[in-house]
């Protein structure tokens, strides 16, 4: 393939990933419940799926953001009462964040709401066709963390 076709490739693929991210986004951030914000869920469901404190720090590098934007996010979330953060007992300028009981519930509840977007979205794609892109969009994924 020639750089030309290559370059067209490249564009055309990651203009649909570039769409894909933004209307997911838009069609989730309407159902989810109110008051609550893509990046608040992202977070409860992290947390309640690794089952353990993390630092700011830790979670602003899973998440490819600032460390000045997690603490935003986080203070919001500690605000609604769906995080605790405390600080680290062997050194104070470190903190951890761990998941409180009404942030489970918080993102259990906007896990219910979302469902239904993403499941029917997998039901008009196919469960095949969906498992079959999976691998290359993860493969995508791991290449740009490379960079």
């Amino acid at each position: 393939m020639t750089a030309d076709k290559t370059d067209d490739l490249a564009a055309a693929l990651f203009s649909e990933i570039f769409m894909a991210d933004q209307l997911a986004r838009n069609r989730l951030s309407k159902v989810l419940p109110k008051g609550m914000e893509l990046s608040h869920f992202s977070v409860l469901n992290h947390l309640a799926r690794v089952s353990d404190e993390r630092t700011p720090a830790q979670l602003a590098k899973s998440f490819h953001v600032t460390r000045g934007a997690m603490t935003n996010t986080l203070t919001r979330l500690e605000w609604a009462g769906h995080v605790h953060i405390r600080p680290d007992w062997d050194d104070a300028r470190r903190k951890f964040v761990s998941i409180s009981p009404a942030g489970r519930a918080a993102r259990d509840a906007a896990l219910q709401a979302i469902a239904p977007v993403l499941t029917s979205v997998v039901r008009a794609l196919g469960s095949d066709r969906v498992r079959a892109v999976l691998p290359v969009l993860r493969e995508i994924r791991l290449q740009m963390e490379g960079d």
